[in-house]
């Protein structure tokens, strides 16, 4: 999947708007006289997957990275500069969308 800025900005703001909602009417209940009741919140299925994404334990595979320092270490390492600039070019393009 593919995430743009448009993609989360839209995520976002939806559960933001869900979040401010459930606060307005909870704060109507409260007022009614049901503040002895403890809160609840909901995150929506997008807030979810955000708060997934902000573990750390999936950003580094260390066992990657320690395959790229031995083949460093032993010269090893091939690298590709015609595919990084293709990349580099794709990505500019997309950006430029």
């Amino acid at each position: 999947m593919k995430i743009t800025s448009s993609t989360l900005k839209s995520q976002l703001a939806s559960s933001i708007a869900a979040t401010r909602g459930n606060r307005a009417a909870g704060g109507e209940a409260a007022a009614a006289g049901g503040g002895d009741k403890a809160a609840a919140v909901d995150l929506s299925a997008a807030a979810r997957h955000l708060a997934g994404l902000q573990n750390g334990a999936n950003d580094i595979d260390m066992a990657k990275v320690q395959e790229l320092r031995d083949a460093i270490a032993s010269g090893n390492l091939k690298i590709d500069t015609s595919r990084i600039a293709d990349s580099l070019i794709a990505s500019a393009r997309e950006l430029l969308k």
